[in-house]
């Protein structure tokens, strides 16, 4: 089996922390898959590890060393089977060109990206990245972000048999399960 390429788009937000530990789900789930944490650095607004850092080679060269320590800690956590592949790619420039272009250059099976969840205004203002990656990027792309859906205790499914043709279905309103094929929406 051909390793699986994925791209993780790492900014040091909230967002990209969880991208960053969904890919290492991913890597410790199959280890196929080799990790290309990419940190596309805009020359114009700075580092996202210190604020008011010049652009250059030796910022890269930090921004590379604090993410490798992020991966690591992140597999140490998930327990890792065996010797994971990753890459960390820290690049001056726009973030989207950055990440496509290094999804063209590895040949991406995956993208996976953080979003911040901007709407109206500062979006319009600010910019998508990961809309703009999504919109663009040649391969599937997983939009990472925080659960914030509450805990759900559901109940445990059983197999029952049925009669040859007769499909059970079930349907859920104001939290409480119809069985009833009276009730059933149509």
């Amino acid at each position: 089996m051909d390793a699986k390429q994925v791209v993780v788009a790492f900014d040091f937000s909230e967002t990209a922390e969880v991208a960053l530990e969904r890919a290492v789900d991913i890597a410790c789930r199959e280890p196929a898959h080799v990790l290309h944490f990419v940190a596309a650095i805009d020359s114009r607004k700075g580092i996202g590890v210190e604020p008011l850092v010049p652009v250059n080679f030796e910022s890269t060269e930090k921004v590379e060393k604090v993410i490798l320590d992020k991966v690591r800690a992140a597999f140490e956590r998930r327990g890792a089977n065996g010797e994971p592949i990753y890459f960390v790619h820290p690049r001056i420039g726009h973030p989207v060109e950055e990440i496509l272009d290094l999804a063209k250059e590895v040949g991406a099976d995956l993208i996976v990206v953080g979003s911040h969840g901007r709407t109206g205004l500062r979006r319009l203002f600010l910019g998508s990245v990961s809309e703009a990656v999504v919109r663009h990027a040649l391969c599937p792309v997983m939009v990472a972000r925080p659960k914030r859906y509450e805990h759900v205790d559901l109940e445990k499914i059983v197999e029952v048999q049925h009669e040859p043709g007769h499909r059970p279905r079930h349907a859920y309103r104001n939290r409480s399960k119809m069985s009833d094929p009276v009730q059933w929406p149509t």
